[in-house]
Order: structure tokens, then C-alpha cells, then sequence
């Protein structure tokens, strides 16, 4: 069995152990070995326009990241055109992982997606800043940042 495939059988056996309604769940260390042993393998960040330009956002080639928000900037409201923008930037049996600020978005958006066909769907646990200290800033307990991944800022 490769790395990728046991990165995958983790993922599937956490969704399992806490009945996900996706695929699975990977941490960000996990999606970025995937990422990086496999070109195919997709990164949705469901954050809005706005997070990606002001706070940052994930190095990696623009052939395996697609952009697509789940909350419209300003005012959060619901993408109403989210799955439609989604299904145009990729196939429903293309391994996707999802990304937001926290974890909780890309829960919804993979959620989404598996309800729709999306047969291979996969939150990125603490997402890209992760939780908050305890004087309120992220990117320093969890989170893509805090591990160490590669990213530029704003």
C-alpha cells in the first residue's frame, strides 16, 4: 500500500469513527503529502476572496487549487452558485480536499458536495489558521499555518 493510499484508509476510517457524512478527513500535513504524491488531487478553499487576499493563502500549483467561496464577501452570505462553480472546476470523482479558516466551512462544503455526487470528499481538520489562542489570534495552535506549510501571506 503507497502513502497515498494509507493517508486516504486514515481518512476514511476518522469518518467512519465519527460518522462524517463525506469521504473522509485529513490533517493538514496529510493533504499536502497528498497533494504533493498526486497532481489530480484538487484543494477546495471555500474561504472568501477577501481571507485569500488579506490573510493568505496556500502555496501549491495552481493546476491542484480551485477557489471557491462559501460565504460571499462582505456580508457572509451563502454562495448561492457554490456547487455550480464547484462541479465547473472539477469532476465528481476527483479527490477534493476542503479548506477554510477553521475546519468548520469545509465541513459543510464536503458535506454539500457528497450529497450532489461528489463521490471523493475531504476536510482539512483545523483548516488553514486554525484555532485561537488565548489571546484571541490564530495560526499559532493549529492549522495549516501553525504546521509549517507552505503559504504566502497578504
Amino acid at each position: 500500500m503507497t502513502a497515498k493510499n494509507d493517508v486516504f484508509s486514515q481518512a476514511r476510517q476518522r469518518a467512519a469513527d465519527h460518522s462524517y457524512p463525506y469521504a473522509g478527513a485529513v490533517t493538514p500535513q496529510e493533504a499536502y503529502a497528498l497533494l504533493q504524491a498526486d497532481p489530480a488531487i484538487k484543494l477546495v478553499d471555500v474561504r472568501t476572496n477577501a481571507e485569500r487576499d488579506w490573510v493568505g493563502r496556500v502555496t501549491i500549483p495552481a493546476s491542484q487549487h480551485i477557489a471557491v467561496q462559501w460565504n460571499l464577501y462582505p456580508g457572509g452570505v451563502p454562495n448561492p452558485d457554490f456547487l455550480a462553480q464547484l462541479m465547473q472546476a472539477a469532476d465528481k470523482g476527483t479527490p477534493l480536499l476542503f479548506l477554510c479558516r477553521s475546519g468548520i466551512r469545509s465541513r459543510h462544503a464536503a458535506k454539500l458536495a457528497t450529497e450532489n455526487g461528489f463521490t471523493q470528499c475531504f476536510d482539512i481538520l483545523e483548516g488553514f489558521e486554525g484555532d485561537k489562542n488565548e489571546a484571541g489570534h490564530r495560526k499559532t495552535v493549529t492549522g495549516w499555518c501553525k504546521a509549517g506549510l507552505p503559504w504566502i501571506g497578504a
